[in-house]
């Protein structure tokens, strides 16, 4: 079916308007902005930690929380990233601030988090404590990002090279060499522009990139960029070589007919193939074997009544991809099957208005939990995925109250970003 341009550019506006002994920093406010919830200091059975960003433009802060064996959140520390947010231009101003997943990644193979200031054109990362995971501290300084308005981060599986995807007015992508003693140094070889006409901040949603991954074999380093109506988006698809840099160009892959704003990519486990949401429709399945071959088992899916379907993650327990609309405040679980074809399972409402954005899902002991931040509650909503089909939120953690508490400068419009650490 044929839909105009216009409810499209619609769908697009609402995925925005709603540890080292060496020297750790040379920036001497860091110590005084690490601010903690001290009453939660003592937190028995760690499972690990969920992290997002405040993102705020008077300076950008790493939120930490525990996350219990039971799954459930406990406000740790938020720790300065020695950079500043952004938010993108946008009309109305509204959640998603970034037009991005991916904003703050962790590595579990070498115990480091990083971070996007896109109000700076940095990149910062933190060393994490396995015994320990939500107590960060940063490591070397903030480092150029290669371009302006980095949006997203990927480390590769060996947890050596981190890569940046900058979506302003110098947009591409650019790598580093990952040391978690001294921080990231820049790796020859890798700076590439995707030669988009932006701004700087980045004027969208439509237009602007979203994503960075790296193949589930590591050989290759993919970004998605969502179109502008009724132009459709493109995935660019860089070759990785032994040393990390890049091939000179990207190769533009398409989604399949039907798609158009390409935006989160979640690997599908042994198929050398993703999903990605896609705010226009519902999501794409892209075929990475043959992508370019009329044989390929490349598809789109529709989610009826879909909003702006943006941000997605893989649970290993269901097998399913868990996707969340800000538009309808709905988490949608998918299944594809070994023929690549996806079909919805089951939806859960989370909470009217709740603009739901940035989402992770984390192994503790034989379960799985998601984590979603709700922008415009402001809270993270916690969800057991105990069976497929049948996910239950478990808990919402309210985060307005206790960031006033410690003095925390947080902003519903602001907050992106969502990752987890599970020893």
């Amino acid at each position: 079916m044929k839909v105009s341009a216009i409810p499209y550019v619609l769908q697009a506006l609402l995925c925005s308007a709603l540890v080292s002994a060496s020297p750790i920093s040379s920036d001497a406010r860091y110590k005084r902005n690490v601010k903690r919830w001290n009453q939660f200091q003592a937190v028995p059975a760690l499972g690990g930690a969920a992290y997002f960003i405040t993102n705020e433009p008077s300076g950008n802060f790493v939120v930490s929380a525990d996350i219990g064996i039971d799954g459930k959140l406990t406000l740790r520390q938020a720790s300065f990233s020695g950079g500043n947010g952004a938010h993108g231009v946008t009309s109305p101003v509204g959640p998603d601030p970034l037009f991005s997943q991916g904003a703050i990644k962790t590595s579990k193979a070498a115990n480091v988090l990083a971070t996007v200031n896109a109000g700076s054109n940095t990149i910062s990362m933190f060393a994490i404590d396995p015994a320990n995971p939500a107590a960060i501290t940063r490591v070397g300084d903030a480092v150029d990002s290669g371009g302006q308005f980095p949006v997203s981060v990927a480390f590769n599986a060996a947890g050596t090279q981190l890569c940046a995807l900058n979506g302003g007015a110098v947009n591409g992508v650019n790598c580093f060499r990952v040391d978690n003693r001294t921080g990231l140094t820049p790796l020859p070889n890798t700076n590439r522009s995707l030669n988009l006409n932006q701004t700087t901040p980045a004027t969208g949603p439509a237009g602007t990139p979203s994503h960075l991954i790296f193949s589930e074999d590591n050989r290759q380093l993919i970004a998605s960029v969502k179109g502008t109506p009724p132009q459709p988006g493109f995935f660019a698809v860089w070759d990785v070589a032994n040393d990390g840099s890049l091939s000179q160009n990207f190769v533009t892959v398409p989604p399949n007919q039907g798609g158009l704003l390409p935006f989160s990519m979640t690997l599908i486990p042994g198929q050398n193939a993703l999903l990605a949401t896609d705010a226009g429709v519902g999501f794409d399945i892209l075929d990475l074997a043959n992508p370019t071959s009329p044989n390929n088992r490349s598809s789109v899916v529709p989610i009826q009544g879909q909003g702006a379907t943006c941000w997605s993650s893989h649970s290993p327990k269901t097998g399913n991809f868990y996707l969340t609309d800000i538009a309808t405040s709905l988490v949608t679980e998918v299944n594809v099957d070994s023929n690549l074809r996806g079909t919805i399972v089951n939806q859960y409402p989370q909470g009217n208005n709740s603009a739901v954005i940035d989402n992770d899902i984390a192994s503790v002991g034989t379960n799985d939990f998601m984590y979603v931040m709700a922008a415009n509650a402001t809270s993270i909503n916690v969800m057991d995925l105990n069976a497929a089909g049948n996910a239950q939120i478990i808990q919402t953690l309210e985060l307005s109250g206790p960031a006033t508490s410690v003095g925390l400068a947080l902003n519903a419009n602001n907050l992106q970003g969502m990752t987890t650490f599970v020893s």
